[in-house]
């Protein structure tokens, strides 16, 4: 899944900005790069640009500069949205090597990130992230994800650097077909996160970021 980059995708960063973007030799070094900035806790969608220059992103935000960042080393930039009940949606940049996925993902939470390329599917790849996938309440809440979505879709809109909200590309999102992971009588079965689990994943959070869920 890599190629050859068009050096025209990235003529709107400025020497600064390429610079930093040099300094990313592989997926790792972006995943390092997005868990050492702030999270963003605003209902706002930056560009990739802007992020480099605020120097914090959301789940949404982070999955976009990944996916720019993989683009700039050669990837395709691909997301896919991972849609959940009761509890907020998250977004991944996926790559490919040696006919592996990985994944990129920014996230108020610790266990919802990285994801090194040894999953041959891409169904494979979002069932390592059910198990931690879960609201402040314990439940497990991932239901379903999207095809991977090829960002060059909105070159036209200047996705990479455009100082605009982004908000588009989520409404996108909601509208592309999700496959469904678990069938929903299965729903009630499932049991809850273990709570030491639960304080791992939730630890270091930004609470004004946390989704609340609906108490049953």
């Amino acid at each position: 899944m890599k190629r050859k980059v068009k050096n025209s995708s990235f003529v709107n960063f400025n020497v600064n900005e390429l610079e930093i973007l040099r300094s990313f030799k592989s997926p790792i070094d972006i995943q390092n790069f997005l868990n050492n900035i702030e999270y963003n806790p605003e209902y706002i969608t930056r560009s990739p640009k802007e992020i480099l220059k605020h120097k914090k992103a959301n789940c949404f935000e982070g999955a976009l500069f990944a996916a720019a960042t993989l683009r700039f080393l050669g990837y395709k930039p691909l997301i896919v949205d991972l849609m959940a009940k009761n509890d907020d949606d998250h977004v991944i940049a996926i790559f490919k090597q040696d006919k592996f996925y990985g994944a990129i993902a920014k996230s108020n939470t610790t266990l919802l990130r990285f994801r090194e390329p040894v999953y041959k599917t891409l169904r494979e790849l979002v069932l390592s992230y059910f198990e931690f996938y879960f609201n402040t309440l314990g439940e497990k809440s991932l239901r379903s994800y999207s095809n991977p979505i090829d960002l060059t879709i909105f070159d036209k809109y200047n996705w990479m650097t455009t100082d605009q909200d982004l908000e588009f590309i989520g409404d996108y999102l909601f509208k592309v077909y999700h496959h469904p992971i678990i069938p929903k009588k299965f729903e009630k079965k499932l049991n809850l996160a273990d709570k030491e689990v639960i304080n791992l994943c939730f630890s270091g959070s930004i609470p004004e970021g946390l989704f609340v869920p609906k108490k049953k």
